[in-house]
């Protein structure tokens, strides 16, 4: 059994049919300054029932490539759209 990754990210488009796509966002140290700065990354996430819209809190698990940049389903949603 593989570990699959799970990263939990905030939906910022509707990038298709049962496609969305979420911003990850870390906390690094940089290393001249040591203060804490902000790295972003975006992922293309499956989202097989169309359920999420933007502004929703999700977590989404690695799963086999289903095109050639989307390799995430969606797992569940944290929190709606405020």
């Amino acid at each position: 059994m593989t570990h699959k990754r799970e990263i939990q990210g905030k939906v910022v488009k509707i990038a298709g049919d049962k496609t969305v796509s979420i911003v990850v966002e870390r906390r690094v140290m940089h290393p001249r300054y040591h203060k804490v700065v902000k790295r972003f990354k975006k992922y293309l996430v499956h989202d097989e029932r169309n359920e999420v819209k933007v502004g929703d809190e999700i977590i989404a698990r690695e799963c086999r490539p289903l095109s050639k940049t989307k390799s995430f389903r969606l797992q569940t949603v944290v929190s709606g759209a405020k």
